[in-house]
């Protein structure tokens, strides 16, 4: 797979308009869905968000989960490891923060941080690499199988031009001043890095498979997660349990 030759923008047949307004629906389903999730107890759900900076992560948290029930939701978002996690196997923080069943668990940033900042900057080899990935895959089986975990990975596909423009707004918004970092710029010069590193860990890490979502428009991209998680929920086939005696 070829990153480059995969589409960044929304297409073109496809009215924003009625997009909107397609979500606007999936939104307040999405809703009875998670309350029917929560109280069925039997499932749960894992969302994998990546993505390079400023391909919309936040925004996608926001429009699309913050519509439901903040009571069975959860957001994580993995920085550099502390001291204490790098005491232990790169895999140790994350499960911490599993979801348990009836539960949404949305990774802003994952696991899999572990196997592309890690390599693009030098910090971990090839070889290192694969064996983080061979993990990978074996976590998440173990999710599926023992915990009836579902999970949901998304790439946030943007365009450089893009990334480029919504970094430079942060210099000149002030309601998005807070989000620059200096660091961001220097990241985007290793663009073409991990661009490889990303396709390494779609080749390798598809047990589960990737969600690769045109992110240059915002509109589209919260709409095709929304849609992918209504799907999800909606083959479940979940019932209300009966009332407790």
């Amino acid at each position: 797979m070829k990153l480059k030759n995969i589409a960044t923008a929304a297409p073109e047949d496809v009215n924003k308009n009625e997009i909107k307004g397609e979500l606007r629906e999936i939104l307040k389903d999405l809703d009875k869905l998670q309350n029917l999730l929560y109280a069925e107890g039997k499932h749960s759900i894992l969302i994998v968000i990546q993505g390079m900076d400023a391909s919309g992560k936040d925004g996608l948290t926001r429009d699309v989960f913050t519509s439901m029930n903040p009571q069975g939701v959860d957001v994580a978002s993995f920085k550099e490891p502390t001291g204490e996690e790098l005491a232990h196997d790169f895999l140790w923080r994350i499960h911490k923060r599993t979801p348990a069943k009836g539960m949404i668990q949305i990774f802003n940033r994952s696991h899999y941080e572990d196997v592309l900042i890690t390599r693009v900057h030098g910090t971990i080899d090839d070889t290192t690499a694969r064996q983080r990935m061979k993990a990978i895959n074996n976590f998440e089986k173990l999710l599926t199988e023992q915990n009836d975990t579902h999970i949901l990975k998304f790439y946030l596909h943007i365009s450089h031009k893009v990334q480029m423009k919504r970094l430079k707004e942060r210099l000149e918004d002030p309601q998005k001043m807070w989000k620059y970092n200096a660091s961001d710029f220097k990241e985007s010069k290793l663009w073409d890095k991990y661009m490889d590193c990303y396709e390494d860990v779609f080749k390798h890490c598809d047990d589960i498979p990737w969600h690769i979502v045109p992110a240059d428009h915002n509109w589209y991209k919260s709409y095709v997660v929304a849609r992918t998680l209504q799907k999800t929920l909606q083959d479940l086939h979940m019932k209300y349990p009966g009332m407790k005696k």
